[in-house]
């Protein structure tokens, strides 16, 4: 079992800023701005790869959701980051569908989440 399904199971301890049937949020354990959260489908899925017709409902919560969070963490109106990383080659290192809100801050092509 993944490390985000052991989360979402709370058999791994999280920082939790939102919980719904569907999606997940907690902030990040190795942030790289103030605002650092990660947005999970409760569903697992490897990548956006294994994406169906059938999750075009999940996908789109999962931005909405980081718009919301982006409000409660009064970052919406300075600016933020959202990032998917897709296999090995594109940096992701969790194989678990995962959309980084990242602000707070002036944001910088160097900035590079993990």
């Amino acid at each position: 079992m993944c490390v985000f399904c052991q989360i979402i199971k709370k058999e791994i301890p999280a920082e939790i800023v939102h919980e719904d049937a569907e999606v997940l949020a907690f902030k990040d354990v190795r942030p790289v701005a103030p605002v650092h959260i990660l947005i999970i489908p409760k569903k697992h899925l490897a990548s956006i790869n294994d994406l169906t017709e059938e999750d075009v409902g999940l996908a789109g919560k999962l931005i909405l959701t980081a718009r919301t969070l982006a409000q409660k963490f009064d970052i919406s109106e300075k600016g933020y980051k959202l990032l998917f990383r897709v296999g090995s080659d594109g940096g992701q290192e969790v194989p678990h569908i995962h959309l980084h809100l990242i602000g707070g801050a002036k944001l910088t092509e160097d900035i590079h989440p993990a």
